[in-house]
């Protein structure tokens, strides 16, 4: 399907290959005012990068700077960043410089001043990804003259990493809208296993290792390795374990 043959809400114009301008720097006047009075949605990946950034254990980085809401999905809660109490409503990370977490920023930070979409053919299993550009009267960077194509942008952003996690992160957050824990309600011990394994990371590597989780399944050398080490592979296959414990196509394989 072509962009043109493609429908798309009123006012959304996907960008091709033609450049957009835009940039975002201390000198023009809006600086810092997209950090203000701001809903910030917060990704497993994002979640991991930022308390890496900062130090912190996922606990500790939950209950400082997240808080769940009720989203769209009815049966998981959506993750948002915690604004500042003075008032302000403010992101935390906000200082007189900016951005004090700028190389781990979220992803919604990063993307901007394009809105990504993501269509799946459910007949090929292909994706396409669209891009919209964002305008708010506020911002003055897209008066700014230095110009990127879609493609540079990503580039510029190092946005495929964010893509690629947050892809599995759509695919996870799709599974759990059918509802694969009927009949515990809200807040029940599967939907609390499913909020560990997506958000507070250290809790479950430690949850692995107490009832020794990876023994359990047929795993390259290599792979064990890199879930042993590194938190984002650790996510990985927390996705496939909680596909696979909800008896969901997944790719592990018990011993």
């Amino acid at each position: 399907m072509t962009i043109q043959e493609k429908n798309f809400p009123e006012g959304m114009v996907p960008l091709g290959t033609e450049p957009f301008s835009f940039k975002c720097h201390p000198g023009v006047s809006c600086f810092t005012v997209c950090c203000r009075k701001v809903d910030l949605i917060l990704y497993p990946y994002d979640v991991i990068r930022l308390k890496n950034n900062l130090n912190l254990s996922s606990g500790d980085f939950l209950n400082r700077y997240a808080r769940p809401v009720q989203g769209q999905n009815p049966y998981f809660p959506t993750l948002m960043l915690r604004l500042n109490d003075e008032g302000t409503g403010s992101c935390p990370f906000l200082t007189e410089q900016g951005c004090s977490v700028y190389d781990d920023r979220p992803t919604d930070c990063r993307t901007y001043p394009l809105e990504r979409a993501v269509d799946r053919n459910p007949d090929n299993r292909k994706k396409n990804d669209y891009y919209f550009i964002v305008h708010h009267d506020y911002c003055k960077g897209h008066k700014e003259s230095e110009e990127f194509t879609v493609k540079q942008w990503i580039r510029n952003q190092r946005l495929d990493v964010y893509n690629t996690y947050n892809e599995l992160w759509t695919d996870m957050d799709t599974f759990f809208q059918s509802n694969p824990w009927k009949g515990e309600g809200v807040g029940g011990p599967g939907q609390q296993v499913a909020f560990m394994v997506c958000y507070n990371i250290d809790m479950f590597r430690g949850f692995c290792g107490e009832h020794k989780i990876l023994e359990r399944f047929k795993i390259t050398r290599d792979r064990r390795r890199g879930i042993e080490k590194d938190d984002f592979e650790l996510l990985k296959f927390g996705f496939d374990w909680l596909k696979h414990i909800n008896g969901v196509q997944s790719g592990l394989v018990q011993k």
